[in-house]
């Protein structure tokens, strides 16, 4: 067995064992060494972002002062949901390596098709999102650039 998909495993059964959420755990590596570790804490936070890569990449950030985790690889007990891939894509991590697929992870109760249907469908997409007061949060956007001497990106 992998070292560090051991590690994410001790986290999953960390949080598992203390009842505070799924059987989620994650680790991030940076050049040989363990740079942030989490697991689900979704029941024991109330938080439904609480997954085990959120709270990994939370973590890591946390340890290395920064926002961005480039050059360094993930390892999870389970594929990692939309809203994790997006976290791990802002985070800049460059690898992800998962045990159990989503499903794996449907067949324990978990519902994560579902996210998968709302953002490839433009139909479900747009039952659930509108764009209102546009053009106001454009003059956010400038606003933005201005203060940071930019006038675009």
């Amino acid at each position: 067995m992998d070292k560090f998909m051991y590690e994410a495993l001790k986290e999953a059964y960390k949080g598992i064992d203390a009842g505070e959420g799924g059987p989620f755990g994650s680790v991030i590596v940076r050049n040989g060494e363990i740079i942030g570790r989490g697991h689900n804490q979704v029941v024991k936070n109330a938080d439904p972002t609480c997954h085990g890569e959120m709270q990994a990449i939370r973590d890591a950030c946390k340890n290395v002062g920064s926002f961005d985790l480039s050059g360094s690889t993930l390892y999870t007990t389970g594929e990692p949901c939309p809203m994790c891939l997006g976290a791990i894509l802002w985070a800049n991590i460059e690898k992800v390596y998962y045990g159990a697929n989503i499903v794996d992870t449907a067949e324990i109760g978990f519902r994560d098709e579902r996210f998968y249907e709302v953002s490839s469908d433009p139909e479900k997409k747009a039952a659930l999102m509108d764009c209102l007061d546009r053009s106001e949060c454009l003059v956010l956007y400038r606003d933005y650039l201005r203060k940071k001497g930019r006038t675009s990106y």
